[in-house]
Formats: structure tokens, sequence, C-alpha cells
């Protein structure tokens, strides 16, 4: 739909500023015509005594009409001029913000995404309006960094395994007489991680929108299902799992919230020693929180290095097995599922080896379990 051309916002602001300005002169002038004039008779006549001689005759109420209309008009005409000009230069002055968030407004619908309106000055509703905006600003063009990043990742993720299997395919095909059971298995294992990367990546996507609609769930009960599901990979590496905690109401997905538990158990399996370590589960309400911690042994670990971890495709320098090969998205998704349900997740170096991982939602009334 076509828009049409209207007045700016500057014009109406002037011609408001200058019809204010006359109503309120209009205004002042009545009130001297009608309470000040109205006690000027009209016909000033008395008799002269006989001895009196001739003075300064006194003006009547036609004579101060004749005086005061034309000096009226004038200063009527005077302050219409003023208020305009004034009027204009007010609204530009105050309108000065809105032209500088305007300009940023296109300069990002065009894809720039750095500038910001850094607007100065005292703290007024045009600074706040700025201010919203350039925050706006850093957190769209984060985004579109990681996005970026995160696209150009997976792009690499993904050509990967499909190389791999152009490679076999070739082999194959240029070798007819090579036994193929071998080939099989192997392209069935690089498929297998690529519909496992594919998985992933949908999953992080769902978790990103927001998706999904709530329920009540109990991080206790959530905890013990997937302790349950990884144990026979614990027991395989030769790691025990202890769960503890009273029930942790909280509101979401339970799906995404299984899956962010899984991922942080499988994480904590994957990464800990060869043997007889341990992975520990916690669940407790803290004031207004529902909390879920999962900790395990494992190598030492710098602060430095763990925020990483929940950079897309960032695997640790363990993960070399084919048993845990992954595709480095397990706390990518962890971090986009807690971020969809406006929780915290904080990752610290535990003492003697391993890491800490916290996750803090927002907590559900109890009711009877």
């Amino acid at each position: 739909m076509d828009r049409q051309p209207g007045t700016s916002v500057r014009l109406k602001l002037t011609l408001s500023y200058a019809g204010f300005l006359m109503l309120a002169g209009g205004l002042l002038l009545t009130v001297v015509w009608l309470f000040l004039l109205r006690y000027v008779p009209e016909v000033i006549t008395f008799e002269p005594p006989g001895n009196w001689r001739q003075g300064p005759a006194v003006p009547d109420r036609n004579a101060l009409e004749e005086a005061f209309v034309p000096k009226a008009a004038l200063a009527m005409v005077l302050l219409l001029m003023f208020g305009l000009l004034g009027g204009w230069l007010l609204a530009g002055s105050m309108l000065a913000p809105l032209t500088r968030i305007t300009h940023a407004t296109r300069l990002a619908a065009n894809g720039s995404l750095s500038h910001r309106i850094g607007l100065e000055g005292r703290q007024d509703e045009f600074r706040e309006l700025a201010d919203a905006f350039d925050t706006m600003l850093a957190r769209l063009e984060a985004h579109d960094a990681e996005q970026q990043r995160f696209a150009a990742n997976a792009s690499h993720e993904l050509r990967t395994p499909l190389a791999i299997t152009q490679t076999l395919l070739d082999v194959a095909r240029n070798d007819p007489d090579r036994d193929t059971g071998d080939l099989v298995d192997r392209l069935h294992f690089v498929n297998t991680r690529a519909i496992d990367l594919t998985e992933a990546l949908l999953l992080l996507s769902r978790a990103n929108q927001r998706s999904f609609a709530r329920e009540r769930v109990d991080l206790s009960l959530v905890a013990e299902e997937a302790a349950e599901t990884l144990l026979p990979l614990a027991e395989k590496r030769g790691l025990t799992i202890e769960t503890s905690g009273d029930m942790t109401p909280t509101s979401g997905s339970h799906a995404l919230l299984l899956q962010m538990t899984t991922n942080l158990l499988h994480n904590a399996i994957v990464h800990n020693l060869p043997e007889q370590g341990a992975v520990w589960v916690r669940t407790a309400v803290h004031r207004k929180h529902a909390v879920l911690t999962v900790e395990n042994t494992g190598e030492e670990l710098t602060p430095r290095l763990v925020p990483t971890f929940t950079e897309p495709f960032q695997r640790g320098s363990r993960r070399t097995r084919a048993d845990h090969a992954g595709a480095g998205l397990g706390l990518a998704i962890v971090r986009s599922i807690v971020g969809a349900h406006d929780g915290t997740l904080t990752l610290t170096p535990r003492d003697g080896g391993g890491l800490r991982i916290t996750v803090e939602l927002a907590a559900a009334p109890r009711t009877g379990r």
C-alpha cells in the first residue's frame, strides 16, 4: 500500500507552538479590551469653570480604540512571526534526537548493525529510547555474528561426512571386486553421524525458536530418567552415577529439559576418568529457583577454557573414541534450552579435576507429589 506524503512532525509542532502563542496573545488582548477599556467612557463632557484655560485633551473610548487596534494588530503579526520562527527552531532542536535514531534505524535496515546512536545529554525520554535502541543493536549484532559463525561451522561439519561418503562410494565404484562389507560398515557409521548431527541442529533450532508448550516438570524425576538411560554407558566405562535431591518443580518443555539433562550427563560421562570416575547429579530449590547441578571427575580444567565448552562444535580433548565422537553440539544445545526457559547456565572447574555445571530455572509452586 502506497503512503501519501504528509505534514512533517516538525511543521506540526511549529504550527502548534505558533497557534498556542497566538491564542495566548489573543486572550491577553481580549482581557485588556473587555476589562480595561470598559471603564473608559465613550464621550467625555464637562462644564469648565469661568477661569478655566484650554489644557491637554482627555481621550475617550473611541480615541483609545483608534490607537489600540492598530498596535494590537501589529503585535499579533509580530507574535505570529516570532511563534513560527521560534517554534520551527525549537521543534528542530527537540526532534534532533529522533533524526539520529531514524538514521541509525535505516542503517540497521540496510544490514549495518555496528552503528550506535550514542545520544548525549540528560536522561530523558529520547535518551532512554536511544539507549534501548543501542542495546538492541548490540544484541542483534552479537546474535548475527553467532549465527554466521554457527552456519559456517555447521556447513563444515556436514561437509565432512558427505565428503567421506563420496570417497567411499568412489572407491567402491572404481574397485568393483573389492569386498564391500567393510565399506558398507563405514558408510553406515558415517551416515549415522550425519543423521545425529542433523537431528542435533534441528533440536538446537527448535530451542532457539522457543516453539514449545510449557508444562509443569519435576527436575528430580527428569534427572532420574536421564541417569537410568545413560547408566549402561557409565557402567561400560567403569563410572558411577549418584543422583540426589527432593522434588524440584519448574515450568517448561519436558522433552527439552530431558534432552538438556541427558546431554549434561552424557558430557559428564564421556569427559571423565578412564576408570573409577564418578558423576553426581543433584536437584534442589533455592529461593525462587529450581537448580540442577551435574558434576564429574576428570582432567584439570582452566577457568579460561571452560566458557568455550558451550560454543557450537567445540569438542573436549578427551573426545577421541568412536563411541562418543559427537558433533560438538551437546553443551551448545544445553545453553539454548536453558536460554529458551529463561534460565542461567554456569560452568566452573572442580578442584582436583572435572567440571561442575549448574542450571537455574524459575521454580514452580510445589504441589503434592
